[in-house]
């Protein structure tokens, strides 16, 4: 039998711990029968002949640049059926000068809002706040959220610029504090799906650092929307 090729792309910015975040689920792939390759940038989305042959790719490189040769071959070979995931700014906040890409994906990382200011001690918990990922009717129903119960988390929580060709398996509420500009809760999709051609995106946003990553609930998610976005019998 022929094994299923995932290649995983990371690099970016190091706040997200690339290399050890995207190691957490390298034993899930190989026990999933995928041949994994890794590549520490985005050179390889411009080589045509490796990405045809690629089956999955799992990215996490948050912020960073890329060319349009390489956003171009990515793009291409989702729409002949290479599935595309990853999770919080190494998917959603990659490549923001690229219209293509965010074209692709379909929501952009806007901001994660913090405390209130006199809270605030000048680190990354100043923006860690609770929240509730809470799973939609459609994301009951899906393979990658079914008997997934709402997730209680305490990190960054992710607000999200997007459009409606997204199917949105799981949402987060942003309240409308008294420090803050906005005037009402401000609801933003926290796990989608995206149907791009024949290939198929997944988009999960928790998972700033490797204690999210090992939430039960988030770590399933990932693991099964790795499985569901990989090409597909009819995109072979």
């Amino acid at each position: 039998m022929t094994r299923r090729r995932a290649l995983v792309v990371r690099g970016g910015w190091e706040g997200h711990e690339p290399v050890r975040a995207t190691e957490l689920f390298l034993p899930f792939l190989e026990r999933s029968g995928y041949a994994v390759r890794i590549e520490e940038s985005t050179d390889v989305y411009a080589d045509a002949a490796e990405m045809a042959g690629t089956d999955l790719v799992v990215q996490c490189v948050t912020m960073s640049q890329i060319t349009q040769e390489q956003v171009a071959g990515l793009c291409a070979a989702v729409v002949a059926g290479t599935g595309f995931t990853g999770w919080h700014g190494g998917i959603v906040d990659s490549f923001r000068m690229s219209s293509d890409y965010l074209h692709l994906v379909g929501g952009q990382f806007a901001t994660h809002p913090g405390k209130e200011p006199c809270e605030r001690r000048g680190g990354a918990e100043d923006n860690f706040l609770p929240h509730t990922v809470r799973v939609t009717d459609l994301g009951r129903q899906h393979p990658i959220t079914a008997g997934i119960a709402d997730i209680e988390l305490v990190t960054e929580q992710y607000w999200v610029l997007h459009d409606d060709l997204i199917e949105v398996l799981a949402t987060t509420t942003h309240p409308a504090q008294p420090w803050q500009p906005w005037h009402r809760p401000v609801t933003s999709p926290a796990i989608w799906t995206r149907q791009w051609g024949a290939g198929r995106v997944v988009v999960t946003t928790p998972g700033h650092s490797l204690d999210v990553l090992e939430h039960p609930s988030i770590r399933t998610v990932i693991e099964r929307g790795m499985v569901w976005a990989t090409r597909t019998a009819s995109a072979s």
